[in-house]
């Protein structure tokens, strides 16, 4: 699909490199308002979004009064922390009542839910102003972006490449300055690619850190809901709110040690383009390097596919039999061979799963923190399946996944940063870590790529 002919993209939204501590402090010392913070969000998604399709819906009318509020409130001295005001974005398979959830799927045109999501009460409970609803892969099941009833998300650092997905709409409208936060879901690394392609930072928490309730399921063993924002900072305030975290008392006095950071070097290299994974290796920095056992990020990549594609075609049993025609066709074959898997696998799947949480687990004993590149791509031009790097022919989807999955498979947290360009293009430092251990990986990145 082509630019629509007059469309043009600012070059900067007024959220870019925005943080929201700044915004914040704009905010109580006077220097401007949520509404009008607000107005400048709703501005920038009238001109980017024609071109860039970050949002499926814009809610103008919901987030004026939210952000009349929330003046309000500051006015009488009743400050709800630190996303007071801050304008958000919702990913479209989060329920947001009031609000079209089409999941960018023909299924559900009209739909419009009676009920928050939890988390999306929690943003509300934290002051925020819902913006819109960001487009998302149809049905969340697939790592591209460009799969959608309402058309392709579009990468701001060249309209005619992926965002990435699923959260797709979510990195865009971060990425091209329209909102400073948005929320997305993360079954296989769908916060963290787009996030890497588009240049900026998403987390994934640990599984269930962020409950679900309220959110379209993929594969429930695997979905999580993520943050995605310009700087990793903006997601630790972002998902401390969401999961009601509280930093721990001794965290400004241990700023400065980062903890025991190692470089994860995985099998499979086959299948990434070397450039990238060289220059992120670079940013971040000197370090000791740790190689996971032969074969195991393979194992732990087919034990995420199987265990997926049993759970997302239990989602989707009586609309694949029903109205198989409102899928898209790449869709509707992904899940056709899903139905296929037979039951037997998904059990060794299950049984491998608890193994692999002890053999990774291993790596952790003598390392807080691990680091790999998060995609081992640029990102790839809109509707390609395969792409040449160096002259190598390389598959885009499970190329897109081969560093995320594993970590959905586990549960563990796990965080991109941007890592400088390649081609022009960005590139993203995956940081992994323990449940439990949220800190040491934000301080790790704080701390790894200061300056890049």
């Amino acid at each position: 699909m082509s630019l629509s002919p007059g469309h043009t993209i600012p070059s900067r939204g007024p959220f870019t490199g925005r943080t929201i501590p700044e915004l914040a402090r704009d905010l109580r010392d006077g220097r401007t308002t949520c509404t009008a913070l607000a107005e400048r969000a709703l501005d920038a998604a009238a001109a980017m979004n024609p071109v860039l399709n970050a949002f499926v819906t814009v809610d103008a009318a919901g987030a004026l009064r939210a952000a009349r509020q929330a003046d309000d409130e500051l006015a009488r001295g009743a400050d709800r922390g630190p996303l007071h005001g801050i304008p958000v974005a919702v990913k479209d398979l989060i329920m947001v009542a009031g609000l079209p959830a089409t999941m960018g799927s023909r299924h559900f045109a009209g739909y419009v839910p009676g009920e928050d999501a939890e988390c999306v009460t929690r943003l509300r409970r934290a002051g925020a102003v819902i913006v819109g609803k960001t487009t998302t892969h149809e049905f969340a099941y697939g790592p591209t972006g460009d799969r959608s009833a309402s058309g392709p998300s579009r990468n701001p650092w060249d309209p005619a490449r992926m965002s990435g997905g699923s959260s797709g709409g979510s990195a865009v409208a971060v990425a091209a300055g329209i909102v400073p936060l948005a929320l997305g879901t993360d079954t296989g690394g769908s916060v963290r690619i787009p996030a890497a392609l588009c240049g900026i930072a998403g987390f994934k928490p640990a599984y269930d850190a962020i409950p679900a309730d309220g959110v379209f399921p993929l594969a429930r063993s695997f979905d999580h809901v993520g943050v995605l924002a310009g700087h990793e900072t903006d997601c630790l305030i972002a998902y401390r709110c969401l999961a009601g975290v509280e930093p721990a008392g001794d965290e400004e006095e241990s700023a400065d040690a980062p903890g025991r950071i190692a470089w994860l070097d995985t099998d499979g290299t086959d299948v990434w383009d070397e450039r990238v994974v060289r220059a992120v290796r670079a940013a971040a920095g000197p370090m000791d390097e740790v190689r996971l056992p032969e074969g195991l990020a393979q194992e732990a990549r087919v034990t995420y596919t199987v265990i997926q594609s049993c759970e997302a075609a239990s989602v989707h049993a009586e609309r694949l039999s029903d109205a198989p025609e409102l899928f898209g066709s790449e869709l509707l074959e992904r899940l056709r061979a899903a139905a296929e898997v037979p039951g037997w696998r998904h059990v060794r799947a299950l049984a491998a799963r608890e193994r692999l949480a002890g053999e990774f687990g291993a790596l952790f004993e003598r390392h807080d923190v691990l680091a790999l590149p998060t995609v081992p791509l640029t990102a790839p031009p809109l509707d390609r399946r395969e792409v040449e790097p160096a002259g190598r022919t390389i598959e885009v989807r499970p190329a897109l996944l081969a560093l995320t999955c594993p970590w959905n498979v586990l549960g563990f947290p796990a965080l991109t940063v941007p890592a400088g360009t390649v081609d022009g293009l960005p590139v993203g430092l995956q940081l992994v870590c323990r449940p439990g251990d949220e800190p040491l990986l934000f301080r790790a990145a704080a701390t790894r790529l200061t300056g890049t």
